[in-house]
């Protein structure tokens, strides 16, 4: 059963201030997580967490982690700018882009980012704007369908990786150490990211256990000895009420086996492992807070709540599963069937599909849970929507804005003297 971190009562005092549709996080929880985190792979001395951006990019957010050891995961010119307003710079950011500006390059040199090429063509662009760094990262594409276990059975995946434009061929990241050797580059490191949002202990290990064989491989090929391993993203939450949490404790002890045994006798003892987590770090830790507006009585039953899509992108755009709490209502039976939706022009904008709920009344407060990555983040102005709050709920109870309501002249302010034009 999922509880929400915040009640009925503290809602209702809440709205009084800042209405609803509200994203809320909850800074208690994501400094616990954070913790356990770094217990988890305080076996391996340079062990740090680069929290994606992407997934959340509020500065409080990004602040509150870097307080508990974290760097910060950017993969835009804005997220590096966000992250250096923070005073999160240097060895503190790891640059994972794709497709990438020269500018992006430029910025992410001038605040002394790790920057992770993701293409063997991206060494003489990066060479031709700001010269070879000392530091520099690869990222590694395995190719052909990633699978976990036994069975065989593939996990679920953004993409099969033969199928993604991310990352390097083996041949290729070979050759890439040995040329950025020669331009100058003095400490090495490999990324890889194999599979968004896993729900098992094992993917972490498994994808270890490759990019070790290939560290080993590396050193043995061309003599370059890597200085970091970065996992990156990939676990996932448990979504679902009936899926069991991954146990972090578990995955740093499992990538501990595989270290010492492949690592180990191979001389790369000392290899730092980084991870780039988002979605772990942060979704059950945010809450869309709604209320119930309308209810209709069709061929199905709907309930309409004052949050869209454009609030919480995931549900219309991936068909994600996210569960919902009617505050209040904890206890009662789940005895009405609903189509939770929104207000766009669009027949995908539902929160939930045939989901057995209490009985939703007009008014009823309604928590969709894990929404603290991807949530806010994947916003959007469709059918001039306005992005909400963001407010953080403090870990001695009391609530802050930390990103307040956009309103109709933001929505209009880029349009540079439109309103002075007569039609």
């Amino acid at each position: 059963m999922k509880v929400p971190f915040i009640t009925k009562q503290e809602v209702e005092e809440i709205a009084k201030t800042y209405p609803t549709p509200f994203h809320i996080y909850d800074e208690k929880g994501i400094r616990e997580n954070a913790r356990k985190l770094n217990q988890a792979f305080s076996w391996n001395k340079g062990f740090k967490e680069y929290f994606a951006v992407k997934a959340n990019p509020n500065p409080t957010i990004l602040k509150i982690l870097h307080e508990e050891g974290c760097g910060t995961d950017c993969s835009s010119l804005a997220e590096l700018i966000m992250s250096e307003k923070c005073g999160i710079v240097g060895r503190d950011v790891m640059f994972s882009s794709n497709d990438t500006p020269a500018e992006e390059f430029k910025k992410a040199a001038e605040i002394g980012a790790t920057i992770n090429l993701d293409d063997f063509t991206h060494i003489d662009f990066l060479n031709g704007i700001t010269g070879i760094p000392k530091r520099i990262c690869c990222r590694f594409n395995p190719g052909g369908i990633f699978k976990l276990g036994e069975s065989g059975e593939s996990v679920q995946v953004m993409d099969n990786p033969g199928d993604a434009k991310y990352g390097m061929t083996e041949d290729q990241i070979l050759e890439a150490y040995t040329r950025l050797r020669d331009l100058g580059a003095e400490e090495f490191g490999i990324h890889s990211f194999l599979a968004s949002n896993t729900v098992t202990n094992e993917y972490y290990p498994a994808l270890a256990g490759i990019l070790f064989k290939l560290a080993v491989k590396i050193k043995e090929k061309t003599g370059v000895s890597l200085s970091f391993i970065n996992l990156s993203g990939g676990v996932g939450v448990a979504y679902k009420p009936d899926q069991t949490d991954n146990d972090i404790l578990a995955i740093g002890e499992g990538v501990r086996k595989q270290f010492e045994e492949i690592l180990v006798p191979a001389g790369l003892g000392e290899v730092k492992i980084f991870t780039e987590l988002g979605r772990f770090m942060l979704a059950p830790y945010g809450h869309l807070v709604t209320k119930a507006v309308h209810e209709k009585h069709i061929y199905k039953e709907y309930i309409g709540v004052d949050a869209c899509a454009s609030n919480l992108m995931r549900p219309a755009m991936y068909g994600s599963y996210h569960h919902i709490t009617v505050l209040g209502k904890e206890n009662e039976p789940c005895d009405h069937v609903y189509d939770v939706t929104g207000s766009l022009c669009e027949n995908n904008d539902k929160f939930a599909i045939d989901r057995a709920l209490p009985r939703i009344d007009k008014g009823d407060y309604i928590v969709i849970h894990d929404t603290g990555a991807h949530g806010f983040a994947m916003g959007y102005n469709y059918n001039g929507r306005l992005w909400s709050a963001e407010l953080l709920k403090r870990e001695d109870g009391s609530i802050v804005e930390i990103r307040r309501a956009q309103t109709i002249d933001d929505y209009f302010a880029t349009l540079d003297g439109f309103w002075d034009i007569t039609v």
